[in-house]
């Protein structure tokens, strides 16, 4: 189960971020994603503004850490890997839903923009640590934001 899963904690240090060609790898993959599910959503017909409002709710899926690190961490991870979407987008597909297929294109598009922008992953430790590194400055987490291709 992933409640399960261990947690990160301070003291790991960057136990579980990514680092160097593959971080970069992981940013163009974001890139292609986000890149290719606009050229892939210009095919649906439907309107643009769709995606702008669709590309933010992902985000509203913060709202878990009202609960704790933990249900953010989980709620924010459900809204911000490719399972859902693209379970979504597969369902579209086959049953000829183009408002599905379009909607879970501009989610992807959501997780691609993020993976490019390095918004990674969330461990449940605090909000800022992600599986591409920290985000932003953290005072307890100096240690994820130095360079460790040295």
């Amino acid at each position: 189960m992933i409640s399960d899963l261990p947690t990160m904690s301070a003291a790991s240090g960057d136990v579980g971020t990514v680092h160097s060609a593959p971080r970069l790898w992981l940013r163009l993959e974001g890139a292609t994603l986000f890149v290719g599910t606009l050229i892939a959503y210009a095919t649906t017909g439907r309107t643009w503004w769709l995606v702008a409002v669709v590309v933010l709710l992902p985000d509203l899926f913060m709202v878990g850490y009202l609960g704790g690190t933990r249900m953010g961490a989980l709620m924010y991870n459900v809204a911000h890997a490719t399972p859902v979407p693209a379970a979504l987008l597969g369902l579209g597909w086959w049953q000829h839903w183009p408002s599905l297929v379009a909607i879970a294109l501009a989610w992807l598009a959501h997780i691609g923009l993020d993976r490019l922008m390095g918004y990674g992953l969330k461990y449940s430790d605090h909000f800022q640590h992600t599986h591409l590194g920290s985000i932003g400055h953290h005072p307890n987490h100096g240690a994820h934001t130095h360079d460790h291709r040295r």
